[in-house]
């Protein structure tokens, strides 16, 4: 098992329209092979700074939704709405 630790920032205004988009996000990765669950945060002192903790069965699967059309389709949406990229964290016992 995996953890994947995603961390976004968010472009100044845009919290509510970030949180309607990764609620659709959250959605289909629910049905990804090998996830097991997520949950989401925000920084307190920052609260344009969110972040998604998920666990997954494997690096493969993982990979495998990183990758898919689906997701891609889906990030294509949030990521006008992001400040940067988002960066992705692989982390394990």
């Amino acid at each position: 098992m995996i953890q994947v630790l995603i961390e976004r920032r968010i472009a100044d205004g845009m919290e509510t329209t970030y949180e309607r988009e990764a609620r659709k996000v959250i959605q289909q990765t629910y049905q990804a092979r090998g996830f097991i669950s997520g949950e989401t945060f925000h920084d307190i002192k920052r609260p344009n700074r969110r972040f998604v903790v998920s666990k997954w069965r494997s690096v493969q699967d993982w990979q495998l939704w990183k990758h898919s059309e689906q997701r891609r389709v889906i990030i294509g949406q949030l990521s006008p709405i992001l400040d940067e990229p988002e960066r992705v964290t692989l982390m394990q016992h």
